[in-house]
């Protein structure tokens, strides 16, 4: 037992020293000829174990040199492919693209091109240099984005490489989305939904246009800064028992007077709180009176928003948002569209031949409905003894006696508003013409 426990190590350092000799001459062979490559059995499934130390001890076996090693065709595709290859690939399918779908980011679009049939041409991403480069190469054919920022203007540049550039509003591309969300996946969906016939689409604004809508947009953002702080200093003086009438020139008037001599309710920390509140009340009130000033004098030089001013209630501000808005009023086929399309009507939810109206929609621009439910008061409150002279008297009288105020108020700017978009879209002023209908009516 003793020899055969001391013999066995033996052997096995015997073997162990000449797979290493093995080894050492083979790195040998291999440093004065590079050509030769070593295998090891374990790559052919052949693996030596010693039986007695549990080692796996891997065969090096010589093998001759059989020329450089080749790349199968399918390997070589797999390590080629690449945006190269992809472009070069589709450029003969280019001439039979009749549809783009584009869906704009930020630094980087998704383009999905399909022939006539549907079928996708192009599927590519593109920098936002690359886009009007790469579209010029285009044949014309019809390109689909959603209204977003940007849009109009990279619509105004397709248009001009004969492009039939169209925008859509986001919401009515959802549907045509398929399976989970990714960008290219979006810009299929724009390039279904833009081939819709019944598909209702976005008018491309003028430069001219976006300057306008700019200002309505910082003078929104100036107005509701006001009235934060107005809000602000009235919580501030009811914290401590003062309360102000409701109306932004009852505040303006008393505020001097409050802050000189309510002293035992206000304490130095709160007065000097509140006057640093009103400096910032009167430099916003500065800016919105230089935004509204630079507003009227371009509405007075428009001649769209002049005609649009002949209709009572509409003045610089709702006429230019209108023009800013819709431009001639070319994407609506009727005054009622236009008042849906504000969400001055109601919201129908019908089903099996029954009508359910419930309250307006409120869908579409939101500061130009609220412009124009501002005009509507303005018609029922202050120009009350006109109303003969705009042929709004017989049904102003007959709407009050079924209607809530409320609901009149939003009744008239409906009615406002079809009477604006029929002056803008035809190019007349407002003028009553007072016929044999309207008189009997009035009588």
């Amino acid at each position: 037992m003793p020899s055969g426990r001391t013999g066995a190590p033996a052997a096995a350092a015997g073997g162990l020293s000449d797979r290493r000799e093995i080894v050492g001459r083979a790195i040998e062979l291999r440093a004065s000829a590079p050509g030769l490559r070593l295998r090891a059995d374990g790559e052919a499934g052949e693996k030596n174990r010693c039986s007695n130390s549990g080692r796996k001890l891997a065969h090096v076996v010589l093998r001759e040199w059989d020329g450089p090693a080749v790349l199968q065709p399918h390997q070589r595709w797999k390590l080629a492919w690449g945006t190269e290859d992809k472009e070069h690939a589709m450029s003969p399918l280019i001439s039979r693209i009749a549809t783009v779908g584009i869906d704009i980011g930020k630094n980087s679009f998704h383009v999905v091109g399909q022939d006539e049939r549907g079928a996708i041409m192009l599927r590519q991403k593109w920098s936002r240099g690359q886009v009007e480069a790469r579209l010029a190469n285009l044949p014309p054919c019809l390109v689909g984005m959603e209204a977003c920022t940007g849009a109009h203007h990279l619509s105004r540049k397709l248009q001009a490489l004969g492009h039939d550039a169209r925008l859509m509003p986001a919401k009515y591309v959802r549907p045509y989305s398929k399976g989970q969300k990714n960008d290219f996946r979006d810009a299929e969906a724009i390039a279904e939904a833009v081939q819709r016939p019944t598909m209702k689409f976005v008018a491309t604004k003028t430069t001219e246009q976006l300057d306008l809508q700019a200002l309505h947009r910082v003078r929104e953002r100036l107005v509701c800064q006001r009235t934060g702080i107005i809000n602000q200093i009235r919580a501030f003086l009811l914290e401590r028992s003062i309360a102000v009438r409701q109306g932004l020139r009852f505040l303006q008037a008393e505020l001097p007077t409050i802050l000189g001599t309510r002293s035992d309710a206000l304490s130095p920390r709160m007065l000097r709180l509140i006057e640093d509140l009103a400096g910032d009340w009167r430099r916003l009130d500065a800016r919105i009176e230089a935004i509204s000033g630079e507003i009227e004098e371009l509405a007075r030089k428009d001649q769209a928003c002049e005609r649009l001013m002949t209709v009572p209630g509409i003045g610089p501000i709702i006429s230019s948002a209108m023009v800013a808005a819709i431009g001639t009023g070319d994407a609506f086929a009727k005054g009622r569209d236009f008042g849906a399309w504000l969400g001055l009507v109601p919201k129908q939810i019908s089903t099996g031949d029954r009508t359910i109206l419930g309250g307006i929609s409120k869908r579409g621009n939101r500061y130009l409905r609220a412009l124009f439910v501002q005009a509507a008061w303005v018609v029922l409150v202050k120009l009350g003894k006109k109303w003969e002279r705009y042929g709004l008297r017989s049904w102003i009288e007959a709407a009050k006696k079924r209607l809530h105020h409320n609901v009149l108020a939003i009744a008239l700017a409906n009615k406002l508003a079809r009477i604006a978009w029929a002056v803008l879209y035809q190019g007349r002023a407002f003028e009553y013409v007072k016929t044999d209908a309207t008189a009997s009516r009035s009588a």
